[in-house]
């Protein structure tokens, strides 16, 4: 896996995140060298998930509000139906989002994360996966939905479900190594 020596990454997520698609993800970002932060709808803390089981309380880094996606180097969305539902009516996240769009940051979203994406109005033109039921959203947004493990296109990695983490999480960073995308 190559080395992302410092490079901070952002960690959109709020209560509801599928555990899992949250701690991998980061465990995999720390195993690189880089730096996550939880940035979340609110300070404090968020509730995530094991499905439909309460998993662990994490603890928030900083308030969307606060943040800027300029301070960062990458974004992930880790999945959850509730998550994913609760970030995107957050028009803070969208405009955070957007900033990592704008800024041809490298993005990776799995499962439940695209409905942020969409919300955020980024996936137009690009090819992605995701969770199946997303599907119709993603195609009605804009964009090429595909049923693979892992999606690349132009920084923006794409996922569909736990199942595809390994491949996932080295994608991610990958691309996060490589940087700002054209």
């Amino acid at each position: 896996m190559p080395a992302i020596d410092g490079k901070r990454v952002a960690f959109l997520a709020a209560d509801g995140v599928e555990q899992v698609e949250l701690d991998r993800p980061w465990q995999a970002v720390v195993d690189a060298g880089g730096r996550p932060e939880l940035v979340s709808l609110e300070s404090g803390e968020i509730q995530a998930f094991n499905h439909l089981d309460k998993g662990d309380k994490k603890l928030v880094d900083v308030a969307v509000e606060d943040a800027d996606a300029n301070s960062y180097d990458a974004l992930v969305l880790p999945g959850g139906v509730a998550n994913g539902d609760f970030v995107r009516a957050d028009e803070r996240a969208a405009r955070f989002v957007r900033g990592f769009a704008d800024a041809h940051k490298p993005i990776a979203v799995i499962c439940h994360g695209g409905w942020v994406l969409i919300e955020a109005d980024v996936v137009r033109g690009k090819t992605m996966t995701s969770w199946p039921s997303l599907r119709t959203d993603l195609r009605n947004a804009g964009a090429n939905w595909v049923d693979e493990e892992v999606v690349t296109d132009n920084g923006l990695v794409s996922s569909r479900k736990p199942d595809d983490l390994d491949a996932f999480c080295a994608k991610m960073v990958e691309e996060v190594a490589e940087g700002v995308h054209v």
